[in-house]
């Protein structure tokens, strides 16, 4: 039995000159992209004023992410929508598409997921620049903080703020390792219990195994949200300060 954790392992499929290699990562990041594409471009060809399935679950994603920003961000981040749709939908699409036999789940890497928190956080501190100056750097000095605590808080907010890179990324992480290899291990149930029972004793973790495909389901869409709605914060934070 392959062990739990080979699920993760990142395999060249393509060679490509300056010594890059297309991998099985890349390909479900592209697949994921496509995917995402077709949705949304599917979802919208026919437009009508009574949309059917397809039409409503694009409008209904569209939807939901702009009243994330409306309600997270304010007015100030609606010319912010394209980005924090994209990032939405490229953890969602990866989160989901990761739980189809035999596909690779990118985001369970922390390259990948750092990549991408370190992408958000580089771009939330310029916006915060590009507004406010250097009044930006009062973020780090809350409101009404007594003056002979700064050389105690402001290291403190330097500190959480350097760290959100890294806490947004190995949430993402962590949760689809975990979840990922719960779900080899009682794949490798079924086998070895149903050989030793003629098949009777694999109907338990067959079932759980449903069950806790299910509840990934859920953690996928979960993830995407948290990840989404921590960017918005952030940017928020940028815009708005304390």
């Amino acid at each position: 039995m392959a062990s739990p954790l080979e699920q993760f392992t990142i395999k060249p499929l393509v060679e490509v000159p300056g010594g890059f290699d297309y991998t099985n990562s890349s390909l479900w990041m592209t697949i994921a992209v496509v995917t995402a594409t077709v949705f949304l471009v599917g979802g919208m060809r026919k437009r009508a004023m009574v949309p059917g399935p397809w039409q409503s679950m694009a409008e209904s994603v569209y939807e939901f992410i702009g009243n994330m920003i409306r309600d997270n961000v304010g007015s100030e981040g609606r010319k912010f929508f394209p980005l924090i749709f994209t990032i939405f939908m490229f953890v969602l699409f990866g989160n989901a598409l990761g739980l189809v036999p035999g596909a690779f789940t990118y985001t369970s890497h922390i390259i990948v997921t750092f990549a991408m928190a370190l992408a958000v956080f580089v771009f939330v501190t310029l916006v915060g620049l590009a507004k406010h100056g250097l009044h930006f750097f009062s973020f780090f000095v809350p409101d009404g903080a007594p003056k002979f605590l700064y050389p105690l808080i402001i290291p403190i907010e330097i500190i959480s703020y350097l760290s959100r890179p890294i806490s947004l990324s190995v949430r993402l992480f962590a949760n689809m390792v975990a979840g990922h290899t719960m779900l080899k291990v009682f794949a490798g149930f079924v086998f070895g219990l149903g050989a030793a029972t003629f098949g009777i004793g694999a109907l338990a973790p067959i079932a759980i195994n449903v069950l806790l495909i299910g509840f990934e389901f859920m953690i996928a869409f979960i993830q995407a949200y948290v990840f989404t709605i921590l960017t918005c914060l952030y940017l928020n934070d940028a815009l708005h300060l304390h």
